[in-house]
């Protein structure tokens, strides 16, 4: 059997509680809701948070705080975001790798986000890509364009970049490209052979969309109260959990078997 891995993206930068009464926000609340993603077969915790008054924050204490509830709860791979939110700098951005999670997000370039934009040239890139592998965290390279996957590959060519590498496909951001199955297959096809993908859908109908995709290109799966907070048309999820256990659901039926954070493990060749 296949192996699917499930990524969680727990909180975000963006979803607020009129979003969704049911976001996680407290680092005990976020370190609950990742347990309850772990339990329902997620493997992956994709990790904003947030500070006291709800606001997105990189800050590394309360980052620090919420992986060490996380850690004391599972044993779930951490993948902290440098993408921030809009607004923030780089500095900024990256101050969280310095607690060495086990992998961290690596936007590849620069992108609409709704009426903002995230802004990442290719020194900003490079000096991300730089700071993951000084301090040993698997990056999952995110791309919200094709072209960035060109970028991606000029890194490896520079030597920033050490296999096996994890994209992430982030389709559908409102002024960015649209998911549909096309995109998808277009995506796949200019990765390095050999490298894994997850694939992002951004919004409720092309989550769903994207988790039967990912599983017909031999992908995986990304869900979570980032990227929808809907459980069907007009319906809020209940939980993150809910969506993680959908997902793997819709895997297993598939044919596809779950894997689990020791799995991921081994296959990104991270620390054990």
């Amino acid at each position: 059997m296949n192996k699917t891995l499930i990524t969680c993206a727990i909180t975000g930068a963006e979803t607020t509680r009129g979003d969704n009464p049911n976001l996680p926000v407290s680092p005990e609340e976020i370190a609950s809701a990742s347990y309850d993603a772990f339990l329902a077969g997620a493997s992956i915790l994709h990790l904003h948070v947030r500070d006291d008054d709800g606001n997105p924050t990189q800050d590394v204490p309360i980052f620090k705080k919420t992986i060490d509830l996380v850690r004391k709860k599972c044993n779930i791979v951490i993948e902290v975001t440098t993408g921030g939110a809009v607004g923030m700098n780089l500095k900024e951005r990256l101050q969280p790798l310095q607690l060495k999670p086990d992998m961290a997000s690596l936007d590849c370039g620069t992108c609409n986000f709704g009426d903002d934009y995230i802004l990442n040239t290719l020194p900003m890139i490079r000096e991300a890509a730089m700071a993951m592998k000084e301090y040993g965290v698997r990056p999952t390279l995110e791309c919200f364009d094709l072209s960035h996957i060109d970028t991606s590959r000029v890194l490896i060519r520079e030597g920033l970049l050490e296999p096996p590498f994890h994209y992430g496909f982030v389709l559908n951001v409102p002024g960015g490209i649209q998911y549909n199955a096309e995109t998808l297959g277009i995506f796949t096809r200019r990765i390095p052979e050999g490298s894994y993908w997850t694939a992002m859908g951004i919004g409720g109908k092309a989550n769903l969309d994207a988790i039967y995709g990912a599983i017909a290109h031999h992908g995986f799966i990304r869900v979570g109260f980032e990227d929808n907070v809907y459980y069907d048309r007009g319906i809020l999820a209940d939980s993150n959990a809910q969506l993680v256990e959908r997902a793997a659901d819709i895997a297993r039926n598939a044919g596809c078997s779950i894997a689990t954070a020791d799995d991921v493990r081994e296959m990104l060749a991270l620390e054990q």
